[in-house]
C-alpha cells in the first residue's frame, strides 16, 4: 500500500457516504474530475467496481459497501488522530523531555510546580548532565545549557542573564584559616578542585576585578566532576569552592557557607535554551519558553566570560 492509495481510499468512503461525487470533491478541496479520475485508479488496482455512477447518481457496489465497513472504523481513528494533534496544537499536553546543565536547576526548579499546576496534562522529564549530547537521537525536546551546547542548526533562546560566581567556605573550615583576600591568597588554602571529564584537564580558577584578569591553579585533597558535589564538599568544610552563584545561595543563606573573593569574582555566559526547527514548536515546549521568561524576563546583556565549566 503506497500514499496514493490511501489517499484513494479517503476519496472512496467520502463518495459513498455523500454518495455524489460534486458534495464528496467539495468536501475534499478537489474538483469532480480529479475525484473520478482518483475512483478509476482505485477500482483498476483492485480489479473491483466499488461504485454505481450515472449522470444522476452513485451508489456503492456490494463490494463497494464491504469496503467500506471495513475501512470506517480505521477512517474515524486517522480522523480523531488528527484532531488529537489539533487539540495538542491549542492545549499543551503530553511529555516534555529536556535534557539540561546542572547550573539548569537554577532557570527550571523555581518554575516547574507552577508549570505543572497550569498545565496538568503535560508530564516533564528533566535529565541533568554535563557531557554534551546529540538531543534529537536522544529523543529530548530541548536542552539547556550554555549557548555553545546547541548546534549550529538549533535555534537558542536566552533563558538566564550572566551568572555570578561565588567562591565560598564552610564557617568551620575559616575558623581555622584567614579568609583569603586576593586570588593569590588561596596558595595557603585547601581548595576544592574540578574535573569535568575524567580525563580532562584539571580546572583553573579564573578572576577577574576592575578589568584585570587572573587565572590560578588552586591545590586541595578533594577533587570532582560536579558543581554539585563541590558545593558539598564546601558546606563539609573540606576546603574553597568556586561554583556558580545560584548553587551555593541557598547554603549563603542558611549560614552554611560563607563568601569570599566576592570583588574578584566574574559574571560567566548565562543559559540557552536550545531545540531544532524553525518551525511548529510543541506546545509543551512553548508553553514552558513563555513561562521562565515570564518569571525571569529578558536579562540584559553585558560583559561575561565564557562559561569556564564547559569545554568549548
Amino acid at each position: 500500500m503506497d500514499r496514493g492509495d490511501l489517499s484513494n481510499l479517503t476519496a472512496f468512503v467520502a463518495v459513498a457516504d455523500r454518495r455524489s461525487f460534486r458534495a464528496a470533491a467539495s468536501h475534499l478541496g478537489v474538483t469532480p474530475s480529479a475525484l473520478s479520475h482518483s475512483m478509476r485508479q482505485l477500482e483498476e488496482r483492485l480489479g473491483l467496481r466499488l461504485l454505481h455512477r450515472t449522470t444522476r447518481s452513485v451508489s456503492p457496489t456490494d463490494a463497494g459497501l464491504r469496503l467500506l465497513e471495513r475501512l470506517r472504523p480505521a477512517i474515524d481513528q486517522i480522523a480523531g488522530a488528527l484532531e488529537n494533534l489539533n487539540e495538542e496544537r491549542q492545549r499543551p499536553l503530553g511529555r516534555l523531555r529536556i535534557y539540561a546543565a546542572r547550573a539548569a536547576a537554577a532557570v527550571v526548579a523555581p518554575i516547574w510546580a507552577r508549570f505543572l499546576s497550569t498545565y496538568p496534562e503535560i508530564h516533564l522529564e528533566l535529565a541533568v548532565g554535563e557531557a554534551p549530547i546529540d538531543i534529537v537521537a536522544k529523543g529530548f525536546d530541548a536542552g539547556i545549557g550554555p549557548q555553545n551546547r546547541a548546534a549550529a542548526d538549533m535555534i537558542a533562546v536566552r533563558v538566564m542573564g550572566p551568572m555570578k560566581i561565588a567562591v565560598v567556605g564552610a564557617p568551620s573550615y575559616f575558623a581555622k584559616r584567614r579568609p583569603p583576600r586576593t586570588p593569590d591568597d588561596l596558595a595557603r588554602h585547601s581548595c576544592v578542585q574540578y574535573r569535568q571529564a575524567a580525563d580532562g584537564d584539571v580546572f583553573v580558577w579564573p578572576f577577574q576585578r576592575n578589568r584585570k584578569s587572573r587565572r590560578i591553579s588552586v591545590d586541595g585533597r578533594v577533587m570532582v566532576n560536579s558543581p554539585d558535589l563541590a558545593v558539598r564538599a564546601a558546606v563539609d568544610g573540606l576546603g574553597i569552592a568556586y561554583t556558580i552563584e545560584a548553587l551555593a545561595e541557598p547554603f549563603l543563606r542558611s549560614g552554611q557557607l560563607v563568601r569570599v573573593l566576592e570583588d574578584w569574582s566574574p559574571s560567566i555566559q548565562g543559559l540557552f535554551l536550545y531545540y531544532p526547527g524553525h518551525r511548529q514548536v510543541p506546545a509543551t515546549l512553548r508553553a514552558l519558553i513563555d513561562m521562565i521568561r515570564a518569571v525571569r524576563g529578558s536579562a540584559p546583556s553585558r560583559r561575561s566570560l565564557q562559561n569556564p565549566f564547559t569545554k568549548h
